[in-house]
């Protein structure tokens, strides 16, 4: 959905959700294929089931629906003879694309500035007959003041600071105590075959993450459990049953996700990532399965999300510094973006906006492969910049820094590959450091 049609529907918000009667659009919404059977059902389930709380969970979810939503939102409208919204928002649409269609870029011109030249000053010299004073004496006459220790540039990995975790490490109000063998569950989601009228392409390479991920938590003392392949309702049902599991006696919860991903509108947290059928799943979603209601075994305890997949299609180009970096793509190697293609039909998922704001969840994070918006790639021989670069930060680093230095050192190395460029980020509601168990 582009942008004009998001502002017609956060402009007509309100009226929206007092006045909308969904009942009557439940069919109208399956027989034009805006919303799948399982989106309705997620609709009809929104907050306390109301009305209200129907229209306004339908309205956030028409923005993730495609170029064509919104027109064909408003014949629906038409069609169960809401008439008076229908004109509403058509003649809402109109005046925004006019308004829109209105502005014009600025005709700039380029100016060139010379430089100045400047002549050096000449030393000032002392009137005659004056003498002027010197001081004499040594010049490490005083002490220097000792300097805070500083980071340690230690090349593509990161930075090194010169004083230890320890003191950190070892005290409950400033880490979380992860001393439970096992230290908790770990479920990898690796989608690589999608089907045909998904219009997904098969995700070359990402057995490698998988594997990758695999041994990496089982060194971490974490009990892991892959499933490969699922749809986006398999997706759901197999993080409701880790979520409902027992972690009483488990100090920490970690979930991957290896897919096809693409930008959603949201709450919380942005982006969302595709089933093999090509329906996708909000991340936000995700991480509210194992919210303090649905998962209160894991209540205080950090939940960890580790998210390959696109957050949209733009490709990234980066910009010139002044020390070129090095470019990591060899000659054979064939970087893929995990970025969804985009269907100009009312299948297309793309977008994200923060419509509202709710309270931040505490002790999840959520580390995303990508900036909300671009592609995240990957090598269909060796697996996605992402993963390749955090197995190799937790191998080399895990034993004595906390989590998010290991993201930063993760983000260093990424940005500096390849001719496209792609950064890591995170969504961080941790409340102490954590270190992992080695």
């Amino acid at each position: 959905m582009d942008e004009a049609d998001r502002q017609v529907l956060r402009h007509c918000r309100v009226r929206l959700v007092r006045e909308l009667q969904v009942a009557s659009l439940w069919d109208a919404l399956l027989n034009r294929e805006l919303f799948t059977p399982d989106m309705i059902e997620d609709i009809q389930r929104a907050g306390s089931g109301s009305r209200r709380d129907q229209a306004r969970q339908l309205i956030t979810d028409l923005e993730t629906r495609g170029s064509q939503a919104l027109p064909v939102f408003i014949s629906c409208l038409e069609d169960t003879g809401q008439e008076t919204l229908a004109s509403l928002l058509r003649t809402s649409r109109q005046a925004t694309k006019r308004d829109l269609g209105a502005i014009r870029p600025l005709d700039l011109h380029p100016v060139v500035i010379k430089p100045v030249e400047l002549k050096p000053e000449e030393p000032s010299k002392p009137p005659p007959g004056k003498l002027a004073p010197v001081v004499l004496g040594s010049k490490n006459l005083w002490p220097a003041r000792p300097e805070a220790p500083r980071p340690v540039d230690i090349g593509s990995g990161g930075f090194s600071d010169v004083c230890g975790p320890d003191r950190a490490k070892g005290n409950a109000d400033l880490a979380y105590v992860l001393n439970a063998d096992p230290c908790g569950h770990c479920l990898i989601i690796n989608n690589v075959n999608f089907c045909h009228e998904s219009g997904l392409r098969k995700r070359t390479g990402s057995n490698i993450d998988c594997e990758r991920m695999q041994r990496r938590f089982h060194l971490l003392h974490f009990v892991v459990d892959v499933k490969c392949n699922l749809t986006a309702k398999q997706m759901v049902q197999a993080l409701v049953e880790l979520a409902r599991r027992d972690h009483g006696a488990l100090d920490c919860c970690v979930v991957v996700v290896l897919s096809h991903g693409c930008q959603a509108s949201h709450l919380q947290f942005p982006g969302a990532v595709y089933g093999t059928d090509g329906c996708p799943v909000s991340v936000e979603k995700i991480v509210n399965i194992f919210n303090g209601t649905s998962c209160p075994s894991l209540g205080g305890k950090p939940k960890l999300f580790f998210i390959q997949a696109c957050g949209g299609e733009q490709k990234d180009h980066g910009f010139e510094v002044a020390s070129p970096s090095p470019e990591d793509r060899t000659a054979d190697s064939n970087p893929e973006p995990d970025a969804a293609p985009f269907q100009e039909g009312p299948g297309a998922v793309d977008q994200p906006d923060a419509v509202s704001s709710l309270p931040t969840p505490s002790d999840i994070l959520v580390s995303y492969s990508t900036f909300p918006g671009f592609v995240s790639w990957r090598d269909t021989t060796s697996g996605s910049w992402y993963i390749e670069t955090l197995d190799g930060v937790l191998e080399q680093w895990a034993h004595c820094e906390d989590l998010l230095t290991l993201l930063l050192r993760v983000s260093n190395a990424v940005s500096v590959k390849g001719i496209y460029k792609q950064i890591p980020g995170c969504f961080n509601f941790l409340r102490k450091k954590l270190f992992f168990k080695t």
